[in-house]
């Protein structure tokens, strides 16, 4: 922990840059107690850590500082004094007692109250759940922050993210996915932007690395997102996917393979048309591959050109699929207005692009060609390159 207070109340805060000299000084005529529970704080001077206050053994709240690592404490020293810098109200482990939670930092902006977290650590999801409601129901805006050495890129346009770092989410006003992270060895941002997951786990993003010097909070609420696609690489990483996912299929995914067998389906022979990127495919845990196969079978499979499909129909059948556990939403509890139904509404809005359907109204679309199942590799290859190259610039301003 970086604050402590006096016998008489008097606030220390070791986000600012004292000297060593002066805090030696400091410690050797006052004793220190810990704002939250009262108990008496350890003032810790040594080399390998940055200065900061620790509990005493058995203390009632140690559990409130989750075991500070330095890299932690470096790293919300360093956001603290970027806001100071700004002339941005802030508060260090600011301690609100009605909903005794604890932000690594309180500031106020544009009118508007933050309570930042600097996560370095996993935690529950229903912990980060539980904070993030609680920040929201006091009127907090929760800006969550994840530590940078927690995302692991796998190649340059690839990045591995696990459920919880989904978590961190956030939206600008226009609608850009991104993921806030922060490095304090390195100083700087990295933005994890233009999220297009493949699987479960892995997702094809572009990466910004900003400097904290050269970066101010509005940069961090609202970055220039940008949207560059490889398409081929979709395809190359969709297909190792769909390989190693047939040869390793999880228990989850069972009932699906089953499916598509019932169905005369092959997973290596599906169109082109199914398994295509979608901007909110984010929502959806469950990969393109799967939940657009589902609405291949639900809706477009049995009929012919003319019928109608209605968003009444879309919406029960997905729905169902959520129900089974079929299809899996996200729980992005930062995203409190995104609905899931968003990206089958892409998806719909893509094959009106394509010349499959047509819009009829407000809820209904119009079947204007079925989608061909290939027969062979051979033909599906052919069905690939002729769809790739006529719908690239499509596909890329998804």
């Amino acid at each position: 922990m970086l604050t402590a207070q006096t016998k008489i109340g008097e606030k220390i805060c070791l986000g600012l840059d004292y000297k060593k000299d002066t805090l030696l000084a400091l410690r050797s005529k006052e004793e220190f107690f810990c704002p939250i529970c009262g108990e008496s704080v350890l003032l810790k001077l040594g080399d390998q850590r940055i200065f900061h206050f620790a509990h005493k053994q058995g203390g009632a709240c140690r559990d409130f500082y989750e075991s500070e690592s330095n890299y932690h404490m470096e790293g919300k020293r360093q956001l603290y004094q970027w806001l100071i810098r700004q002339k941005i109200p802030s508060v260090l482990e600011y301690y609100d007692r009605d909903i005794q939670q604890r932000p690594d930092i309180m500031f106020n902006y544009n009118g508007k109250k933050y309570a930042l977290e600097y996560q370095c650590s996993t935690i529950p999801e229903s912990i980060f759940i539980k904070r993030t409601n609680s920040y929201l129901q006091k009127g907090y805006i929760p800006l969550w922050i994840l530590s940078s050495n927690k995302i692991r890129i796998k190649k340059r346009n690839i990045v591995a993210l696990s459920n919880f770092q989904y978590l961190f989410l956030r939206t600008t006003t226009s609608g850009k996915f991104y993921i806030p992270s922060y490095c304090p060895e390195k100083q700087q941002f990295h933005m994890v932007e233009s999220i297009t997951p493949y699987s479960t786990k892995n997702a094809f993003a572009n990466h910004s690395f900003y400097p904290i010097k050269k970066i101010d909070l509005r940069d961090l609420l609202e970055p220039k997102t940008g949207n560059q696609f490889n398409l081929s690489s979709w395809n190359s990483e969709n297909e190792k996917f769909n390989l190693n996912w047939a040869l390793h299929p999880g228990n989850q995914h069972k009932s699906f393979f089953h499916e598509i067998y019932n169905k005369n389906l092959n997973l290596f022979l599906l169109p082109p048309e199914i398994g295509l990127p979608v901007h909110h495919s984010l929502l959806l845990q469950t990969p393109p591959i799967i939940w657009q196969t589902y609405f291949f079978i639900d809706i477009i499979a049995d009929k012919s050109p003319d019928d109608l499909i209605s968003l009444h129909e879309i919406n029960c059948n997905l729905n169902k699929r959520i129900k089974k556990k079929e299809i899996v939403v996200r729980n992005l509890s930062l995203l409190e207005k995104v609905n899931p139904f968003l990206a089958i509404f892409d998806y719909l809005l893509l094959l009106e692009q394509l010349g499959m359907i047509s819009r009829k109204g407000d809820t209904s679309y119009q079947l204007i060609r079925k989608i061909s199942i290939p027969k062979s590799n051979r033909e599906r290859e052919e069905a690939k390159l002729i769809f790739f190259q006529k719908y690239q610039r499509i596909l890329l301003n998804k």
